[in-house]
């Protein structure tokens, strides 16, 4: 399955990306699509096979599932 992740700051989106490469998890940092907005503007594409609560860090503001390509599903929001 593939997120789209967005973070409230750029290094957060630095540190998660570097993690995710720590543990091997296909992942890549790209700008927002424009139907989703982001406070840093950048977003990281994930490819991941298990629950995406298990990818949940403070860092996080958003985690959409991508149903297709431009069509988006919420299913986390940090506040």
């Amino acid at each position: 399955m593939n997120y789209s992740i967005l973070f409230h700051t750029q290094s957060g989106a630095l540190k998660f990306d570097s993690k995710m490469k720590k543990l091997k998890i296909k992942c890549s940092l790209q700008p927002v699509p424009r139907k989703l907005s982001s406070s840093c503007g950048i977003c990281a594409k994930v490819s991941f096979d298990e629950n995406p609560e298990n990818l949940i860090e403070p860092e996080i503001e958003r985690i959409y599932k991508e149903i297709s390509t431009n069509h988006y599903e919420l299913l986390f929001e940090n506040e």
